[in-house]
């Protein structure tokens, strides 16, 4: 049961993440300073969306004699048309914030992931680019198009909730920022 509230909840956040951004608004920035994340998967997300409109039209002329069948795939793949499309906008409406008057930074992606890091527990960050990553213990992996570019350390270890609920001990997170530089300047000057 725990798990399907979890998933209409996702759902239900991707479809305000598209009203967002219609509306050009941002999530959960407030006092802080946003850092996107979304540049780097746009073409990516723009191509697996017409992907889905091709789908939806050829679905639709092959499925034209069978009125039942073909109301139920239009209603599926115009569905993933539109999750695909509040995906992205979920990107691009829910940026990393450093809030330094809070001593935080949040990391984000989509949203499902909202990671509340203290600026006291950032043992070092760095620019680093990875194209790979795998899986290890106590690490967390938020790739944008299968790369990351900011590595941090933490001194102690901070909670990372899964979509489904799971609770992680990590140390080491790596995400991307589509403005590195900034953002690394930025956390050095918010933990001085």
């Amino acid at each position: 049961m725990r798990v399907g509230w979890s998933l209409v909840r996702h759902e239900v956040l991707l479809l305000a993440s598209l009203a967002l951004w219609l509306a050009r608004r941002t999530h959960g920035t407030g006092g802080g300073s946003g850092f996107g994340y979304a540049r780097g998967q746009g073409a990516m997300m723009a191509g697996f969306a017409f992907v889905c409109v091709v789908e939806t039209v050829t679905l639709s002329v092959l499925l034209r004699d069978w009125p039942a069948v073909h109301a139920a795939f239009l209603f599926l793949d115009v569905y993933t048309v539109v999750f695909v499309v509040a995906l992205h906008a979920s990107s691009v409406v829910r940026p990393h914030v450093l809030d330094a008057a809070r001593g935080t930074l949040r990391i984000r992606r989509y949203v499902h992931v909202d990671l509340l890091v203290p600026l006291e527990r950032i043992g070092s960050v760095r620019r680093e680019l990875r194209m790979t990553h795998e899986s290890a213990e106590g690490e967390l992996d938020l790739e944008v198009g299968s790369q990351t570019s900011v590595t941090l350390e933490l001194t102690q270890p901070v909670t990372h909730v899964t979509l489904l609920g799971r609770r992680r001990e990590v140390r080491l997170v790596r995400f991307h920022a589509d403005d590195v530089d900034a953002l690394v300047r930025a956390l050095g000057r918010a933990r001085v």
